[in-house]
Order: C-alpha cells, then sequence, then structure tokens
C-alpha cells in the first residue's frame, strides 16, 4: 500500500457530486482485497484503490442535482446501479447487471482518496445530530438492517449471530431495533464479546476455548429460529445448522475467502432449513439513517481505532490481524 497524488475527480454528468471525503470506515472485504488480492471472481488488478463505507463534505453539484447542495454532510451510499436492467426494474438494485460499487475491481475506484465523484442518488443527506463516524457506519448497518428484514423474524423469536464483527453488530443492533431481544453470540474476540454482552446478548461463546454448538444447545435446548453467519467461515455454518430448530432459517451474509460451502445434506433436510444469502443491500440507507436519527439504534460502540489517512497500512493491519480487540477503524481525513 502506497500513497499517491492524482488528478482531481470532476464532475462529468448532470446528476453527479462532488465530496470531499471527511471518515472511511475499513471493511472486512477491503482487507480482503488488501491480503489475499481477490474476492471470488473479483480480482485486483495493481494499483488500485478500495474503500467504500464513507461519509464527507458536498463541495460541488452538477446543473441537474435537486436535492443536495454544496456544504450538505452526507452519507455514501457505495452501490452504483443502472437503473435499466431486469433487476433494477423489478426493484433488485443490489444484484443490478451492470452494477458499480465503491472499491470493487473492474467497477469503481474506492473511497480511499480525499475527493470522490458520485452520483445523487448515491449520497443522502445527514440530520444535525449525527456524526461523521455515524454515516460512514451507515453502509454496513444498513446491510445488517437488510438482512433482518429478509429473514422474517418476529417478536419472541431467538437469533444466533456467528461473527460479531461491525456486521455481526450491525444485525443485533438492527434486528433490536425491530424488537428481537434474544440472541446468542459466538466470535473468537473477547473484547467483541464483551461489546455483544454491553448490546444485551443473552449469551456470548468465544469459539477458540468453547465449541459454540454445545453451549448455545445447553442454553437453548430446542434451538434458535434464525442463524446469521457473519463470518465467512465454514465452522460458523455447520454452528448454524446444528444450533437451528427444525424450520429455522441460516443468513449468509459473511465473504468467505473459498469458493465453496459444504452443507450435510442429510441434516438440512430433515431439518427442513432455509438458507439465504445476502447481497450487500437494498434500500435500506434511508431507514438506517432515520433509526440513528432517532436514536433507536447507537452505533458509537462500534468505532474503537482512529487513523490518520497518512497511516491507512497501519489501519488495514491491525484490521487484518484483529489486534487490539478491533472492532471498527476509522481513517480520518480532517
Amino acid at each position: 500500500m502506497e500513497m499517491v497524488e492524482v488528478v482531481a475527480p470532476i464532475l462529468q454528468n448532470d446528476t453527479d457530486i462532488l465530496v470531499k471525503l471527511s471518515v472511511v470506515a475499513v471493511c472486512g472485504s477491503d482487507v480482503h482485497y488488501y491480503t489475499t488480492g481477490r474476492i471470488g471472481s473479483q480480482v485486483v488488478k495493481y494499483p488500485f484503490p478500495v474503500g467504500h463505507e464513507c461519509s464527507g463534505v458536498v463541495v460541488e453539484v452538477a446543473s441537474g442535482v435537486k436535492g443536495i447542495k454544496s456544504g450538505d454532510r452526507v452519507a455514501i451510499e457505495p452501490a452504483m446501479p443502472c437503473g435499466k436492467c431486469d433487476q433494477c426494474l423489478c426493484g433488485r438494485e443490489n444484484t443490478c447487471r451492470n452494477l458499480k460499487f465503491l472499491g470493487c475491481p473492474g467497477q469503481a475506484d474506492g473511497s480511499l482518496s480525499e475527493y470522490i465523484v458520485m452520483p445523487e442518488s448515491s449520497c443522502f443527506k445527514i440530520p444535525g445530530n449525527l456524526t461523521m463516524d455515524d454515516a460512514a457506519i451507515c453502509e454496513p448497518l444498513s446491510i445488517g438492517l437488510y438482512a433482518v428484514k429478509q429473514s422474517l423474524m418476529k417478536k419472541g423469536q431467538t437469533a444466533c449471530i456467528l461473527g460479531y464483527g461491525p456486521i455481526g453488530m450491525s444485525v443485533m443492533l438492527a434486528a433490536k431495533a425491530y424488537g428481537i431481544d434474544n440472541f446468542y453470540v459466538s466470535d473468537k474476540i473477547d473484547e467483541r464479546l464483551g461489546m455483544a454482552k454491553l448490546e444485551g446478548a443473552t449469551c456470548t461463546v468465544n469459539v477458540q476455548t468453547e465449541n459454540a454448538s454445545e453451549t448455545i444447545l445447553n442454553a437453548l435446548p430446542l434451538g434458535a429460529d434464525v442463524a446469521f453467519e457473519c463470518c465467512g467461515q465454514q465452522e460458523a455454518l455447520e454452528d448454524a445448522i446444528n444450533i437451528l430448530k427444525p424450520g429455522g432459517t441460516i443468513m449468509l451474509i459473511g465473504i468467505p475467502e473459498f469458493d465453496n460451502w459444504k452443507l450435510p445434506a442429510d441434516l438440512i433436510r430433515r431439518k427442513e432449513l432455509t438458507i439465504v444469502n445476502i447481497r450487500r443491500q437494498n434500500h435500506c440507507v434511508q431507514e438506517a439513517i432515520d433509526l440513528l436519527a432517532s436514536g433507536n439504534i447507537d452505533v458509537s460502540r462500534m468505532p474503537t481505532h482512529r487513523f490518520s489517512f497518512n497511516d491507512t497500512q497501519k489501519a488495514f493491519d491491525l484490521v487484518d490481524n484483529y489486534s487490539d480487540g478491533v472492532m471498527k477503524a476509522m481513517i480520518d481525513f480532517d
């Protein structure tokens, strides 16, 4: 990783907005590209800037922009769907066939830059009671919110969250806002499990020292209703299958570094489990902003470490190594 001088971006389309970045949060997918150069079929050709969880201040708007003006503080939705393909036309912009996404190889350069240009549809004004950290965290929070909505969970049901990183925490915060209050959480970092306890987890398990399936089933003999796999690990999927009651649902949110999941065909058939994949988020950014602004969700515990833009590589190494109990590393531009 190195810092380079590049030509400043300019407005090219009539709905473009020039944003001066304030904060970029480091995502696990950014680190996948940093350490392995790929996520599945998406392979980096170097040099390539990553980063997509961000917020900033509007510097300039094109002539066709109507709802945003210079000086507005905005959260950035990194997805830029085409709006014309079959997926977009049926309301599935998150699986747009021509999608461009910040920091995704072959699509769009990432937000680890002092300035970026985004379409108006990707810029969301934030109210005065939200911080720039809140605005940047709207991106992972919207994924957690989307996953909870797709799970069709109801009040009184029980959730397992396997992997309590920023996405696992986003799932729990969103589920709490939807009236769910019974959470069983596993992770390998004690500091993250401690945070889950502070957020109201019923039971936490460190998978480095305990068998998650056994521990959770001892506390919850009939099993859980929904399991959110948030770490992209085969062992977490196996735990989810074991922990779920018959008729339960597995939500696959984590991004694996391998190509194929392994499933026990007999067990998932006999339990009649439903498996749902989550692809980022769809139509949840504004709701995430509203939930933060109303106080129904508080993400203030999520940022645990801060770095200057010049120290971006230190932030990536910290997250890559899961050092110092890191939950979310934030990169400041100001």
